[in-house]
C-alpha cells in the first residue's frame, strides 16, 4: 500500500435491511485515513450497530 490518504465506504443500509432489525439510521459509514509509513499493516475495525458506529486503528 502507498502513502496517502483512503477511504473506506461499508454500504451498511443492505445490511440492516436484508437482516433481522427492521431499519437503520445509517446508510453509509465513510472512515477515511492516512497512511504515513507503507511497511505498516493497517487494520481498520468498525463497531456497528444500527444508530451508531465506532471505528479505531487497530493493531
Amino acid at each position: 500500500m502507498e502513502t496517502g490518504t483512503y477511504q473506506l465506504l461499508f454500504e451498511v443500509g443492505p445490511y440492516y435491511r436484508d437482516g433481522p432489525t427492521e431499519s437503520s439510521f445509517l446508510e453509509a459509514v465513510p472512515v477515511r485515513f492516512v497512511v504515513d509509513d507503507a511497511s505498516e499493516h493497517y487494520h481498520v475495525p468498525l463497531l456497528l450497530s444500527p444508530g451508531s458506529y465506532t471505528t479505531y486503528r487497530g493493531s
